[in-house]
């Protein structure tokens, strides 16, 4: 990496999973519209063919003379060439395929126990961490091996999981989280503001926050705008609104897998106090199974969907499609940013710039003091040159950590459970886990894990056979 007037050149990016059809696009858009930054990203994905489809596009786009940014994209055939002496290392992989998330979705509904997204918590969850895991210590050792100076930031859900075995095979490895679902809460209170004072053209970005929680089940205890505090203003829209949820979502989460009415947040907010700040189908899933989740009909009733599997499928189809027609230069990519703050972060960490964003990182007790040290937590961090510095969140209320203490302690379990191969953890992880809980019996419990191991042991270790 090299430094020139307010520039940095010959930045060198490993993309893990490199052939994705949506995170690499997104990347190739925000570093085409930005003549700050340039080199080379190196794709690396175990489907080399998708690598190559994806160099094509990249190339193509970054030679369009409306493209600010030049980039070089190359497809590699290994990990170790893709990382060997790179800047940064980005990680976004989908774990097995969509025939094993139909398991970890769909499966645990023959015990009455619905999911709406299926990648984080519940059973879903768990199942996906099990492949995801000893993925993540392979990237982890290749890491330290080839790029141990390397800032790494992973988009691969279960986030807190990815994070946690990235930091547990490598203590010293310099890497975070990225996840976008405390924009769309900010988006939410911007929406809010200009709607019920009249205020016009607000930033996202100018919703000033304080993030406090794990990933996908993050909390606002302070939210304002200027001066104003946002927390009266969300207080009123929320008892006026409460039935029907956000007006411009009341009804067009209808056949949308992901948009909501917000109802799922209007209701913690009544019953806790902050704002929760992740979409509606995430928080419910860390909820009692009773409470949001209990049936498709509940589900309908507080205007929110079940993400289906074969909707993810028929999504894919379409995305090859595009694929195939931007690599043949049938369509180009829009230039439009992405939303994503990627990019950003990635300047300041390369000393253009200072920023504050939220990111996942493991708890030094700075950033949440009664949450467990080394449990990644989501909280904001000052990004600078070569530099994260975690921002001191506080202490969460102690009904919000009665939430999440669950959630964290099965982080452990789930952890310990894919590095030893010990089916009784997931068990025990399984029946601690707020959807499942009291509601199945022991018995039940293990049939459904052992079947949902089974319909994924083609992508998890050898040892699970036993």
């Amino acid at each position: 990496m090299n430094y020139s007037d307010s520039k940095a050149t010959d930045v060198q990016i490993a993309y893990i999973g490199g052939g994705s059809r949506g995170w690499a696009w997104s990347l190739m858009t925000d570093l085409a519209m930005d003549d700050s930054i340039s080199g080379t990203v190196r794709l690396y994905d175990i489907d080399h063919e998708a690598a190559v489809t994806n160099e094509t596009i990249g190339n193509r786009l970054s030679s369009r003379p409306d493209a600010k940014g030049k980039w070089r994209y190359t497809a590699c055939p290994s990990l170790e060439e893709a990382l060997a002496g790179c800047d940064f290392a980005v990680i976004s992989i989908l774990p097995g395929t969509f025939d094993e998330m139909a398991s970890d979705v769909h499966a645990p509904e023959r015990l009455g126990i619905y999911q709406s997204v299926g990648d984080t918590a519940g059973p879903g969850g768990i199942l996906r961490a099990l492949r995801t895991i000893p993925m993540f210590v392979e990237i982890a050792g290749a890491i330290q091996k080839y790029a141990p100076k390397a800032w790494v930031i992973n988009y691969t859900n279960p986030m807190s999981l990815c994070v946690k075995t990235l930091y547990h095979v490598y203590p010293d490895i310099k890497a975070f989280g990225c996840c976008h679902e405390v924009f769309g809460t900010q988006s939410l209170l911007k929406s809010i503001c200009e709607e019920t004072l009249g205020l016009k053209d607000i930033r996202r970005q100018d919703i000033n926050v304080n993030v406090l929680g794990i990933n996908h089940f993050t909390w606002f205890d302070q939210a304002s705008y200027k001066g104003i505090d946002l927390f009266p203003v969300y207080a009123d829209y929320v008892e006026n609104h409460y039935e029907q949820g956000y007006g411009k979502n009341a009804s067009n989460w209808v056949g949308n897998s992901f948009a909501c009415a917000h109802r799922v947040k209007f209701d913690l907010f009544r019953r806790y106090g902050l704002i929760a700040a992740a979409g509606d189908r995430h928080l419910a899933e860390f909820m009692p199974g009773e409470d949001y989740l209990k049936s498709p009909a509940a589900v309908a009733g507080w205007k929110f969907g079940l993400t289906t599997v074969e909707w993810r499928k028929q999504d894919l189809q379409k995305r090859l499609e595009r694929s195939r027609r931007l690599a043949a230069g049938e369509e180009d990519i829009d230039l439009k940013p992405s939303g994503e703050e990627g990019l950003m972060l990635l300047k300041a960490l390369c000393g253009l710039g200072r920023t504050v964003s939220n990111v996942n990182i493991p708890n030094t007790l700075l950033q949440i003091p009664n949450l467990p040290a080394g449990a990644v937590v989501e909280t904001n961090a000052l990004f600078s040159r070569d530099s994260i510095k975690p921002v001191m969140a506080g202490r969460v209320p102690e009904n919000i950590r009665a939430l999440l203490m669950p959630h964290v302690k099965n982080h452990e379990r789930v952890l310990q459970a894919a590095l030893s191969h010990d089916r009784s953890l997931v068990y025990e992880a399984f029946s601690e886990d707020p959807l499942v809980k009291g509601r199945a019996s022991e018995t039940d419990i293990r049939s459904l894990v052992d079947d949902m191991i089974s319909n994924t042991l083609r992508y998890l270790p050898q040892e699970w056979q036993a």
